[in-house]
């Protein structure tokens, strides 16, 4: 008799999105005609930059000829021309010093985020920010890392660490101790940022109870304030106890073309039971290597182009043209009366529903009355109840047409 892992059954309702494009799908059958807007998931409109075509273009190329064929890259975990042009672009220029073997090139940041929580013990206890990325939790719930389900989408053995108005949708430390602790700046959902003074409070921590941050900035590219770090290993110690996540798929529109990479510092240590220490940079590579064999030649060739001085301009304006659509939404929802955040620092923009009003409900009423596609605040937590996500990506006359067609709600 086979068993099942038991784990994934206590996964609650199915994945947001999903249930978001259940609920879409259903809406359009019986309302075939309605031009449906979607500001819900945040997937990109914008071509790819001619930079990055040209580049991918002549990578094809390289494919058609015996002596310029790639097959596997070597060990997978990127070629050099794009781990030195991250290390030199991404890092370099904000004096923070990374090493080509603790750069591994990947296909996806939502995959590593919730692939990394494998190398580390099942009787770790997790922090999470609340509302928070579902993967995070979805994910250590199917490695059978947490409690059984309870109210309001939480899990048993999960610290649950509220982001509020009350608190700036920043966390507070926790009282008591955690080993593995997830965060996300630029925020998804909520667009709040942290200040390297705010970090800092975290690798502190982190140092002091041998806790590893689970650093997620796929969002760092939308950065407009000068004075917000873009990268947790901008404060010192970090990378005593950070993995930092990068994504290309909002940066630079390779949401359906699939790159991103992961830093694994070789100072970064987990413990075994009898205290003893262990680099955790040689068991990821271990693990990256044995489960992945590498993003493909033409992939990089374009991820690399991204940081010539064209492919930086073009980038520029494409992320440009996303945080307006951001301000857009912002000055058009707070014009209606609605409390609003995010949308500064980050392509989303976080509101509070009407009074009264679950988030479920606000999205059942956008859906119907305007045929716009939003994200349930509750789909990201407890503390995302009252709240709703919409998302900067797409284009802008659209963006135009949702606010007027919210507008008239």
């Amino acid at each position: 008799m086979v068993n099942v892992n038991e784990n994934f059954l206590k996964l609650q309702a199915g994945y947001l999105f999903p249930e978001i494009g259940r609920r879409v799908r259903a809406f359009s059958t019986t309302n075939p005609t309605a031009k449906i807007i979607r500001l819900g998931i945040g997937d990109v409109t914008e071509p790819l930059a001619p930079a990055v075509i040209e580049a991918m273009h002549k990578a094809v190329d390289k494919m058609a000829v015996k002596e310029s064929f790639h097959g596997y890259d070597d060990g997978g975990r990127g070629y050099d021309f794009l781990l030195d042009a991250i290390i030199e672009n991404d890092f370099g220029s904000r004096s923070v010093e990374i090493d080509r073997s603790e750069v591994f090139v990947s296909d996806g940041s939502k995959c590593d985020t919730g692939n990394f929580q494998e190398v580390f013990g099942i009787d770790n206890v997790i922090a999470v920010t609340d509302p928070v990325y579902p993967v995070y939790v979805d994910t250590n719930v199917m490695a059978g890392r947490t409690g059984t389900a309870l109210d309001q989408g939480k899990y048993g053995g999960i610290v649950y660490m509220p982001c509020t108005e009350e608190n700036d949708f920043t966390p507070e430390l926790p009282d008591e101790k955690v080993d593995i602790i997830y965060l996300c700046y630029p925020n998804n959902p909520t667009g709040a940022v942290a200040t390297k003074e705010q970090l800092k409070k975290w690798v502190d921590y982190a140092r002091k109870n041998k806790s590893v941050i689970l650093f997620d900035a796929a969002y760092e590219a939308f950065i407009t304030d000068k004075s917000i770090p873009h990268s947790i290993y901008e404060v010192p110690g970090a990378k005593e106890v950070a993995v930092e996540f990068r994504s290309y798929s909002k940066t630079a529109g390779f949401t359906g073309i699939r790159c991103a990479y992961t830093i694994v510092p070789k100072e970064l240590k987990a413990y075994k039971k009898d205290g003893q220490s262990v680099d955790i940079n040689p068991i990821w590579n271990r693990r990256h290597c044995t489960k992945f064999n590498g993003v493909s030649f033409i992939t990089q060739a374009g991820a690399a182009a991204i940081y010539s001085a064209e492919g930086k301009k073009q980038v520029k304006k494409i992320i440009d043209i996303y945080m307006s659509n951001a301000s857009v939404i912002r000055q058009s929802l707070t014009k209606l009366g609605y409390t609003v955040y995010g949308g500064v620092n980050a392509p989303y923009v976080w509101l509070k529903t009407p009074e009264g009003v679950g988030s479920w409900e606000f999205f059942d009423v956008l859906l119907q009355k305007a045929n716009v596609v939003g994200t349930p605040g509750a789909g990201f937590g407890a503390a995302g109840e009252g709240y709703f996500r919409l998302s900067a990506f797409n284009y802008p006359a659209v963006v135009e047409e949702a606010m007027e067609r919210i507008a008239k709600l």
